[in-house]
């Protein structure tokens, strides 16, 4: 849902910066590359150690890459499959950093042990839903649903509750009840999501097959 709205908002605020980066020489596959290594630092380093505030602001700064690299390649004109397949597959790679983040901070100093169960099904079921979207739009499925809890929402939810979270490092009483509570959003959104698309594929599949029949005995 976010995506419909944010993504075009933030496409027009870093278009200069885009174009900027270009006319320096910087290839739109470096900013991918650089923008996963910085989420996966900020996530890796600072939220086992319980430093979610810092950590949170060092993946803020990278995750703006993800709309950058593909505004360069658009104004370049140089968008190609593979740096849509790199954007895709290095944006589940951050996903799981920032969620195994959670996990090894409950794991570990958090002490928790179903908060970090509940990070890991939020890192799994993250990755299983944008699986669904990719192999149905690979069997020729528009996969047309817009799910209550998309990666947008996943990043939002759960970023803007580890950094609120880690202001109880600077003294704020209770806020460090933010972040399962968002995590238990995340985990029950995520689930919704990925029932809402297999219900899609489903309905979707049984469509083109049933047209299929009718134009003729399709091969299997």
């Amino acid at each position: 849902m976010l995506n419909k709205y944010a993504r075009a908002f933030f496409t027009r605020v870093l278009t200069p910066f885009a174009a900027l980066l270009l006319r320096l020489g910087v290839s739109p596959d470096a900013v991918t590359l650089i923008g996963t290594a910085g989420v996966m630092a900020g996530a890796l380093v600072f939220f086992p150690m319980g430093e979610f505030f810092w950590g949170t602001i060092v993946i803020t700064l990278f995750v703006f890459s993800d709309l950058v690299d593909g505004n360069m390649a658009r104004q370049a004109g140089i968008s190609s499959r593979w740096g849509a397949f790199l954007d895709s597959t290095l944006d589940r790679v951050a996903d799981g950093a920032i969620f195994a983040g959670f996990a090894l901070w409950y794991a570990g100093s958090g002490d928790d042990n179903v908060l970090c169960a509940v990070a890991i099904f939020c890192l799994a079921s993250g990755q299983v839903v944008s699986y669904t979207k990719a192999r149905g739009e690979s069997i020729g499925l528009p996969v047309a649903v817009n799910g209550l809890v998309e990666r947008a929402e996943r990043l939002v939810i759960s970023l803007v509750a580890a950094g609120l979270a880690g202001l109880h490092a600077f003294g704020v009483p209770h806020i460090g009840i933010l972040l399962p509570i968002a995590l238990w959003i995340v985990a029950v959104g995520s689930l919704v999501t990925l029932i809402q698309r297999v219900v899609t594929v489903r309905r979707e599949s049984a469509e083109a097959d049933a047209a299929s029949a009718a134009n003729g005995p399709a091969d299997r």
